[in-house]
């Protein structure tokens, strides 16, 4: 039987005009759900049947709470990444559960939020990580301390379901894909940025693997449990890992270099050589889509 309008999920979206929030509008919207798309831009959200736009600052508890009123589910994607370190709290830590807050007062099911493997402590030695590995301490660069630091602030925000969604590089074409157009870039232009361990791990999924994941965890494909290897644990926070096949930099880094017309520069240094263990995201029924050889095609095809 169809899934009516009225019984559709309704899923708010924040940082919906970004690589991986206008990404998880679409994969919701193929899911049959009803997505308020926040922006802070007008006629910046993702032009897509069913996509309702909202605009706004998070950090306002009046519009936080009309964001969420009447919704299933929340997905959380906004980091200003690259940004000074107070505004990456402000935005990332503050904004975010002040959302957080809201939703649960709005009794809503479940909120999802992007976080990233960059919280765990991957220096060199350290071996795999899994959801119970170290974290970055003071020293882990503004980008996993504020990072860390969101989870743990969710953490706190009890009485409604919450999962941290981890993962790492993320691939797939865009104006503000890191990985297939910023750093590119860089390595273009810059003598520096071609410099690298090539056997350094690179932990990788594509976004549209990524879109799918959180799509499924908020209209409730992946079914809530009691048990962490299972699902995500009902009333409490769950983190889990994403991480698409085993690659090192070398196969990043040759494949961006021989499409941008520069010549790689391999050093010889210490580096993180372990793997994410994503697990669990595999034990709710996720696989990753995208392998390494169509995600590197893809991206030197961009880049061309």
């Amino acid at each position: 039987m169809s899934e009516t309008a009225a019984d559709a999920p309704v899923v708010v979206v924040t940082g919906a005009n970004g690589f991986v929030g206008s990404a998880t509008c679409t994969a919701l919207v193929e899911r049959g759900a009803s997505v308020r798309a926040v922006v802070r831009r007008a006629g910046s959200a993702p032009a897509v049947a069913g996509v309702e736009e909202r605009v706004g600052e998070l950090g306002d508890p009046a519009f936080a709470a009309s964001l969420v009123e009447g919704a299933t589910a929340v997905v959380t994607t906004v980091h200003p990444m690259g940004s000074d370190r107070e505004t990456q709290h402000r935005v990332g830590v503050e904004a975010t559960t002040i959302l957080a807050r809201a939703a649960r007062e709005a009794g809503v099911d479940r909120l999802v939020h992007v976080s990233t493997a960059a919280v765990y402590d991957r220096t060199p030695g350290t071996g795999d990580v899994d959801e119970g590995s170290p974290l970055v301490g003071e020293d882990g660069g503004d980008y996993g301390v504020t990072k860390r630091d969101t989870d743990a602030s969710l953490a706190e925000v009890d009485g409604i379901t919450r999962v941290l969604v981890r993962p790492p590089a993320i691939l797939g074409p865009g104006e503000t894909s890191v990985w297939n157009t910023l750093r590119p870039a860089a390595v273009r232009d810059q003598p520096d940025a071609r410099r690298t361990a090539p056997d350094k791990t690179f932990a990788w999924i594509h976004v549209r693997d990524l879109a799918a994941f959180l799509a499924d965890v908020a209209t409730g494909v992946v079914a809530g449990s009691d048990d962490p290897g299972r699902g995500p644990v009902t009333g409490r926070c769950t983190p889990v890992n994403l991480a698409a096949e085993p690659a090192r930099t070398r196969d990043y880094h040759e494949t961006v270099t021989s499409a941008v017309g520069v010549e790689p520069e391999w050093v010889d240094e210490p580096s993180w050589t372990g793997r994410i263990v994503a697990d669990r995201a595999r034990a709710w029924g996720w696989s990753p889509a995208v392998s390494l050889e169509q995600a590197l095609a893809e991206l030197a095809d961009g880049l061309r």
